[in-house]
């Protein structure tokens, strides 16, 4: 690895992050593969496999939105025990159970129908609880803060980058005469894959990584409060913060949108657009392709006016955030009023949506490490279970209020409903949104001052590691 005086240009932190998008890519490929799965689920003309199970379930949407009954539960106290005893454990754990629920899908579907996969997909829900307030909890050890918005999307690019490979893999597979039964043991592989490399090569900490070099040790230092006794959590203070608040606003808003898409794009395009099972798996990762590639548009072009002063962080995130959410309502509202006749524009229009969504990595998504870098997996934890818990009756209110799959003037409602969702908490965000670290994060002014004069210092030699 190439080194330099005050670090390195590629170091073990990159190798941390790259480890971090790796799980989150395996982990979302099973959250969404079931929103394809779902359509040769319940069609026994998609696999051309005779012997593949096809199942007459009239409850598809109250199946997709089973994985976030149990994904809101436990994320705040595993965000808290991740804190105090290390992430790395808990991110172990939570894929290996992940993984082995995902092989145990076509068994329950087969004994116990939808009801056994409702508790499969529950389960796997509670687990991944586990995953982002995890991931902060490790970056907030790992970046530098002139490198944060950039390797932070980069690790939450895993996303956008396992729904680009899950939709057209599961799509191609449940249309072979493998069948969707085999989508299930393949992720399943990938995720007990990880847990090895993981357990071998991640760490929840620099200090505690074997082959870290001194000169990275202190280039990651650096620019962090001086390491000692873990404060107490400051939960009013917290609860009670209106900047994060705005983030917990933005945030629903947006997942909001990302789910109505993620959970309803496959269906949406093969009852109104009319693509098959292996068109409409690679047509829905499209725009997921976009979404991963603008996302490090988005956060190198921060990074690049944070650390030369041309723009502040708080306003920063704000246009970012503003990005995510008025570009995608725009989009949703056109699409809700196109005809069936329109497939080229309805694509461009999906493309569009996900894409600017990329932005929110540089906007809310890294705001938590801002205002609190010692407890920002807590604070993703409470935003990221609360906008979820919300966002739970996106596809419920498909299920309400499409009655007729094919009719485009019933999925116009839910659409302009995504658009609103999108708008409305935004605006809040504008008002109310931060990027100063508070006061209750334990860090004393003259600690606080010293820290940004050093980043301030620092974020030259960020700048020519890019």
């Amino acid at each position: 690895m190439e080194k330099t005086d005050n670090g390195q240009k590629l170091g073990y932190r990159h190798v941390q992050v790259g480890l971090l998008l790796l799980m989150l890519a395996i982990g979302i490929g099973m959250r969404v593969h079931l929103s394809v799965a779902i359509v040769a689920m319940v069609d026994n003309t998609t696999s051309s496999n005779p012997d593949v199970p096809t199942y007459k379930w009239s409850n598809k949407n109250l199946i997709l939105s089973s994985f976030y009954w149990g994904y809101v539960c436990l994320q705040v106290v595993v965000a808290d025990l991740g804190r105090k005893y290390g992430p790395k454990r808990f991110l172990l754990g939570a894929m290996s159970i992940n993984s082995t629920a995902m092989c145990l899908i076509p068994v329950i579907a087969s004994k116990f129908g939808s009801i056994g996969v409702i508790v499969c997909r529950v389960v796997m829900g509670l687990a991944q609880g586990c995953f982002y307030c995890n991931i902060h909890n490790t970056l907030t050890k790992w970046i530098p803060v002139s490198e944060r918005t950039r390797l932070t999307s980069l690790a939450l690019s895993g996303a956008a980058l396992g729904t680009i490979f899950t939709m057209p893999i599961v799509g191609f597979i449940s249309s072979s005469s493998l069948g969707w039964p085999f989508a299930n043991y393949l992720y399943g592989g990938f995720g007990f894959t990880w847990v090895v490399i993981y357990f071998v090569f991640g760490t929840s900490t620099p200090r505690e990584h074997r082959s870290i070099s001194e000169a990275e040790l202190n280039f990651i230092e650096s620019f962090k409060e001086p390491i000692g006794k873990k404060p107490p959590t400051p939960w009013k203070s917290i609860v009670t913060s209106v900047p994060i608040w705005a983030v917990l606003c933005s945030q629903v808003g947006t997942v909001w949108g990302y789910n109505t898409l993620l959970s309803e794009i496959p269906t949406y395009m093969n009852k109104i657009i009319g693509f098959n099972m292996k068109q409409n798996g690679l047509l829905s990762a499209i725009p997921y392709l976009t979404n991963f590639i603008m996302t490090y548009v988005f956060s190198y072009l921060s990074d690049y006016l944070i650390n030369n002063n041309i723009i502040s962080t708080t306003w920063c995130r704000k246009c970012a955030s503003t990005i995510a959410t008025l570009i995608p309502a725009a989009s949703f509202l056109i699409l809700g009023f196109l005809s069936k006749s329109g497939p080229t524009v309805s694509v461009l229009l999906l493309v569009t949506a996900v894409g600017a969504q990329s932005a929110a990595t540089s906007g809310y998504m890294v705001n938590h490490l801002d205002l609190s870098p010692n407890f920002a997996g807590i604070i993703m934890a409470m935003c990221n279970s609360s906008s979820n818990f919300i966002s739970i009756f996106a596809p419920i209110l498909v299920q309400i209020v499409v009655d007729d799959e094919s009719d485009i003037s019933e999925w116009r409602i839910i659409f302009t409903v995504a658009a609103v969702m999108l708008l409305i908490p935004n605006i809040f965000y504008l008002f109310y949104g931060s990027a100063e670290i508070q006061p209750w994060d334990s860090v004393s002014s003259e600690e606080k001052k010293a820290i940004q004069e050093r980043n301030k210092k620092m974020s030259v030699i960020s700048i020519m590691s890019l």
